[in-house]
């Protein structure tokens, strides 16, 4: 045997030893495998859990009373330390974030996973750390420089059923698609291949209260009169004033198309056409009732949202971050879908005060819009469902088709006509529905259509536990 051969073996010798004793706990469920790059069936021939919380140590205390009642109602559930995870994934992974990718595969291949919930945010208002991580998407434009996607955790695999690295170029840049060139990574499906929610939790007490909201709704909601009901907030999105082309008023139009998918709820519209949107305390008044669904159609900012007035004489600003606490809505809780720019934008920090750049586009707040309304204690949303970065919409495309606005009313028709109730599977099946009506051409330049789909269920991040039980359990 020549030399280098001899070190071939001892490496992987060493290598096997290693792994072998750093499996711990795992080893038994996780068997001697502990990644593989493709498999003919991704499913594990049993479910042995359904449901995988990552979350830092700080946190972990905090979430064993969503592990105790998720069991307690079926929800088989396995929490793992975010250390755990990079223990185990030593081998894998170029960073934290791709390691927990990796991590989220052997679970779905050895466990059966199907939900996976993140937990954590920002851990500094000042520095670049976080309590998860993140990945961010390279795809520039005259805005972002890039944005957050949770979807990077869901897609686990390429149409070809091999590990999606959104990365197929290994540069340490995933998704590279830049303004007026052809993309640089290529070929991701985008369908998600599992649920994944982020509860973008700051602080421990925030922890506490997302988990204290989520065990209360799943066991008081059912067949509360309350539940059925739908808010819907509009108005004219895009004013013919500013191109021929945008008639009618296209917020309303998309929210009368949810409500209409919401078989059996009853919906009250404030609609800037009718006068009934005119101020935000339009918008808190009515949220103080309690909604099973309320819809924002609207502009937005990580600290605003709002919409026009008919055909752009005015913009009605509605409810921003600083306004939740006023809801006052208790347990009451709705699921919440906000269509605008940034509203989901959760790498805000009070650090970006000190840039006119980013001070200007509002990123100074300590927490982004939606972050700010699932985790108000006095009420607010049982979840939130936005845009990380530019939500672009069909004006914005040359076929005027597609946009952020039909992947919102996918996820309607999905709970509302298709039955399907559990969350991460209604975000699933509006993100798959999308990809697949709207299939992304990786050899067209970028701004255009395809790199606007591409973008739009990219950044569209749910905000929430993926496995809610929409309308709570029976009791």
């Amino acid at each position: 045997m020549k030399t280098s051969e001899r070190n071939k073996v001892l490496t992987i010798a060493i290598i096997v030893i290693l792994l072998g004793s750093s499996l711990g706990s795992f080893v038994s469920a996780f068997d001697t495998q502990v990644v593989t790059e493709s498999k003919g069936s991704h499913q594990a021939s049993s479910n042995v859990y359904s449901l995988l919380i990552l979350t830092p140590t700080i946190f972990k205390n905090e979430l064993q009373p969503l592990v105790k009642h998720k069991n307690a109602h079926g929800m088989s559930t396995k929490l793992v330390t975010l250390p755990e995870v990079y223990h185990q994934m030593y081998w894998y992974g170029r960073d934290d974030a791709e390691k927990i990718k990796y991590f989220i595969k052997t679970a779905v291949e050895e466990w059966g996973i199907t939900y996976v919930l993140l937990v954590g945010g920002r851990s500094s208002q000042f520095l670049p750390t976080w309590y998860c991580p993140v990945r961010y998407v390279s795809m520039v434009d005259d805005w972002d420089v890039g944005y957050l996607s949770d979807l990077y955790f869901a897609d686990i695999y390429d149409k070809n059923g091999n590990f999606s690295s959104w990365d197929s170029d290994g540069d340490g840049l995933y998704g590279e698609w830049y303004m007026d060139e052809n993309a640089q990574d290529v070929n991701m499906d985008l369908t998600p291949d599992v649920a994944v929610g982020r509860l973008p939790c700051r602080s421990e007490r925030e922890v506490r209260v997302m988990i204290k909201k989520i065990i209360t709704y799943e066991t008081t909601v059912y067949n509360q009169p309350w539940f059925s009901t739908m808010l819907v907030v509009a108005g004219d999105t895009y004013p013919e004033t500013g191109n021929a082309n945008w008639t009618g008023f296209e917020g309303e139009y998309y929210g009368d198309r949810a409500i209409e998918n919401m078989t059996g709820f009853t919906a009250t519209r404030l609609y800037t056409s009718d006068q009934t949107f005119t101020d935000k305390k339009d918008v808190i008044r009515q949220f103080r009732n309690g909604w099973g669904f309320v819809y924002f159609v609207g502009h937005g900012s990580p600290k605003q949202w709002g919409n026009n007035a008919p055909n752009g004489t005015e913009f009605i600003q509605g409810p921003n971050s600083n306004d939740m606490g006023k809801f006052w809505n208790k347990d009451k809780l709705p699921v919440c879908v906000v269509s605008g720019c940034h509203n989901s934008q959760f790498d805000v920090c009070l650090r970006r005060l000190f840039n006119n750049v980013t001070r200007w586009r509002q990123e100074y707040v300590p927490e982004c819009w939606s972050e700010r309304i699932i985790r108000e204690p006095s009420g607010g949303s049982i979840c939130c469902i936005g845009c990380t970065g530019l939500g672009f919409t069909k004006e914005d495309k040359t076929s005027f088709k597609g946009g952020i606005n039909e992947l919102e009313g996918a996820f309607f028709h999905a709970y509302g006509q298709d039955h399907v109730t559990v969350l991460g599977d209604t975000w699933s099946a509006a993100v798959t529905w999308y990809a697949q009506t709207y299939p992304v051409d990786w050899n067209s330049p970028g701004l255009g259509d395809s790199w606007i789909d591409a973008k739009v269920i990219q950044s569209w991040a749910l905000f929430g536990d993926p496995s809610l039980q929409i309308g709570g359990f029976p009791q």
